[in-house]
């Protein structure tokens, strides 16, 4: 365990997410309650992350959660990883292949660039269909359900199912992805930017013309699945800054956003 947090320079205050094969193999980490269940039964597989109560805490130690009294536990959608969790027959932490603070890897070989040569073996699943990473909810006794993290299962997806929800707070803590700065290229990112200065690069979003165009038809779910490549593309060309054009804050717009603020170093 102290292995990943090295290979990838993370803090051991950030807490890794726990991913199982089934929502029965997640019964068995973290206590679930109605809440959990009826999410879980709506979104999984998939990328949604629920932070519960810790059931078994010799199944996800104490180093990997942080030393806190709760488990960040999944069921992903892609069926290479339940193949290989089904195999090993308990639950495995799954960080992004980044290293700490970096853009988060949405295909192999950028995988391979950012920490490829602490893995003892390497599986290619294909290009990252989602593009971002998981949304994170706390659902914690005698407490409203909390949005930590903002993701691929939008706001209003979950509300849906379960009620509005509250605000990370003071449980902010305990969700990965909170740093002021992460998902951070090299080069600085300058948001909400109309045109690019001189020296920038411009991730566009809609008709402008550019060579990075997060999605020139303004769709959002395209929009999320190019962000982490494309900011990876334009930083690779050496710009004084990469600048992003505005994205609508509404539906899965709020986690771009999300992580567009803290590529830019903003605390939110």
């Amino acid at each position: 365990m102290a292995a990943v947090y090295a290979a990838k320079g993370r803090p051991s205050f950030n807490p890794l997410i726990a991913h199982v094969a089934d929502l029965e193999a997640t019964r068995r980490v973290a206590v679930l309650d109605d809440r959990a269940e009826r999410l879980a039964t709506a979104f999984w597989p998939g990328p949604l992350t629920i932070v519960a109560p810790v059931r078994d805490e010799a199944a996800v130690c104490d180093l990997a959660r942080a030393g806190l009294d709760t488990v960040a536990v999944r069921v992903p959608g892609h069926p290479l990883s339940r193949a290989l969790l089904t195999a090993f027959g308990g639950p495995l932490v799954a960080p992004s292949a980044n290293r700490s603070g970096r853009p988060s890897p949405t295909t192999f070989v950028d995988a391979v660039e950012e920490t490829g040569p602490s893995a003892a073996e390497a599986l290619d699943g294909g290009p990252c269909a989602v593009g971002l990473e998981s949304t994170v909810i706390a659902l914690l006794p005698g407490a409203p359900a909390r949005l930590l993290r903002p993701g691929a299962v939008t706001r209003a997806q979950i509300e849906a199912v379960i009620g509005p929800l509250a605000e990370a707070e003071a449980d902010a803590r305990r969700s990965p992805g909170r740093m002021a700065l992460h998902y951070a290229p090299d080069a600085p990112v300058r948001i909400n930017a109309v045109a690019p200065r001189a020296g920038e690069a411009f991730l566009a979003f809609g008709p402008p013309d550019s060579p990075f165009n997060l999605s020139p038809t303004g769709d959002l779910v395209e929009a999320a699945a190019n962000l982490f490549a494309m900011l990876r593309a334009a930083d690779r060309t050496g710009p004084t800054a990469i600048a992003v054009a505005p994205i609508p804050a509404e539906g899965l717009g709020e986690a771009i956003n999300d992580r567009l603020r803290r590529a830019a170093g903003y605390v939110g």
